[in-house]
């Protein structure tokens, strides 16, 4: 059965978010949404040799922030954030199988500053689209409807109270430390999988 799913564009989008892509045949971004706090929307997580670090783009709020749109939603960059989520990211995968191998697709993507936040996501959604091979049509919304049509994927956004996925296990360069950790960021399973990366994310499926 062909799936058409609405989800949020995010911050170097969590495994869920993905094998829900992978297991689409068409996506529809939505852009149209008031922005809310503490959500992938500007966070991801990658395994570090502390445990699961987190990686938090700082935003710029309005006086209005519960009515801002997403769209309207700019980076802080008065401080160099870009470039510490970069090191942070060498530091957690420069042992790992696949890093080097993908290295020159990702700086790219952290050398000039981020202004909006939604264009920002999108464009890296569609880098990790072409790196990993997925070849799916990509749409946006016009207009934000609280209920929908499409497969409505959006709570993957939510990154409090997550369900246990239990996704297949796969190598993690800190496991033996930390042992295995869900649901993290693609950038975990592409320095880990890199060309097998796509077929994982076939193969798993979201339980709820």
């Amino acid at each position: 059965m062909e799936q058409h799913i609405l989800i949020y564009p995010t911050y170097f989008p969590c495994i869920a978010t993905m094998v829900a892509m992978a297991k689409a045949h068409k996506i529809t971004l939505e852009v149209e949404d008031n922005y809310q706090k503490q959500t992938y929307r500007n966070r991801t997580y990658i395994a570090h040799s502390n445990g699961k670090l987190l990686l938090n783009i700082p935003v710029k709020h309005s006086k209005d922030s519960l009515h801002q749109k997403s769209k309207d939603v700019t980076a802080e960059n008065n401080f160099p954030w870009l470039a510490e989520h970069w090191k942070s990211i060498q530091v957690a995968y420069k042992t790992s199988p696949y890093f080097e191998y993908y290295e020159d697709d990702l700086l790219p993507l952290f050398k000039n500053p981020a202004v909006k936040l939604q264009d920002f996501n999108i464009t890296i959604l569609e880098k990790i689209v072409a790196i990993i091979g997925l070849e799916i049509k990509i749409e946006k919304t016009n207009s934000y409807q609280k209920k929908t049509e499409l497969q409505d994927m959006r709570h993957l956004v939510n990154c409090k109270k997550e369900p246990l996925y239990d996704f297949e296990k796969y190598h993690q360069v800190f496991e033996q430390s930390h042992g295995h950790l869900e649901n993290l960021s693609i950038i975990d399973l592409l320095c880990n999988e890199g060309p097998n990366t796509l077929h994982y994310l076939e193969s798993q499926s979201l339980k709820r």
